[in-house]
């Protein structure tokens, strides 16, 4: 049985070489490469079939620092969304989730990049999801909290905006860092959860209507494909 680790690994590499199969995943493509530990064992695997020769002039748009880093690392070509070579849109984004549903909707942003994610998978044609299976849950936003990024002086204001909505909040705190997490873009995250399932897709509008929220993490307006890894190794494609 695979542990936690491989299944990321294994569902990284296999999604990018089935992508590739399928004739999804092109030479000359427009590419939003996503954050955390999944999306990094994808990352990697772009690189090496950049190496190979197997993938060509790809023009990737990073979700966050860590991403940008690991592309430089790796040697893979780096734009931003409004870079004229991009021009605002992208031909497909991989990324993780945190908790995905039978219907793909999705909470994003453990690692708290979900603006820059959403600003990036919103404007691509084609999403891609890997995750392993420990991902899959009947309902959002009772387990895993929902970020919500927010301007600091907005803090006070926005929580109880989300408590009227029946959110618990907490202000997520750093870690190896005194006070709160600051976004790359400058923001706080506040974390919420729900006694009891919410429909993702009102709520997604409704906290984007508060004043002082930059952005949510539910993702309901571009379905993905989803590859979800399991511990007996095989890789399911729905």
């Amino acid at each position: 049985m695979l542990s936690q680790k491989e299944m990321k690994e294994l569902v990284g590499k296999s999604a990018v070489d089935s992508l590739i199969d399928k004739g999804l995943l092109v030479s000359g493509m427009k590419l939003g490469l996503g954050t955390g530990s999944t999306a990094m064992p994808a990352v990697k695997r772009i690189a090496e079939r950049i190496a190979d020769g197997t993938l060509k002039n790809i023009k990737a748009v990073p979700t966050s620092f860590q991403t940008q880093i690991a592309c430089e690392n790796f040697g893979i070509p780096v734009f931003t969304l409004n870079a004229k070579e991009i021009a605002g849109s992208l031909d497909l984004a991989i990324d993780g989730a945190d908790e995905i549903t039978s219907e793909k909707f999705l909470i994003k942003g453990g690692g708290a990049a979900h603006l820059q994610e959403k600003l990036i998978e919103y404007n691509a044609k084609i999403l891609v999801i890997v995750a392993d299976e420990s991902k899959k849950v009947l309902t959002l936003g009772t387990k895993f909290p929902l970020p919500v990024e927010v301007i600091p002086e907005g803090r006070v204001s926005v929580t109880a905006a989300l408590e009227k909505l029946g959110a618990k909040c907490t202000v997520r705190e750093g870690i190896k860092k005194a006070g709160p997490v600051i976004t790359d873009n400058g923001n706080i995250i506040i974390d919420c959860i729900w006694e009891k399932p919410v429909d993702p897709v009102k709520m997604e509008m409704a906290i984007n209507d508060i004043v002082g929220v930059i952005e949510n993490g539910f993702f309901t307006k571009n379905i993905p494909i989803c590859f979800i890894s399991h511990a007996d190794g095989t890789v399911e494609n729905f």
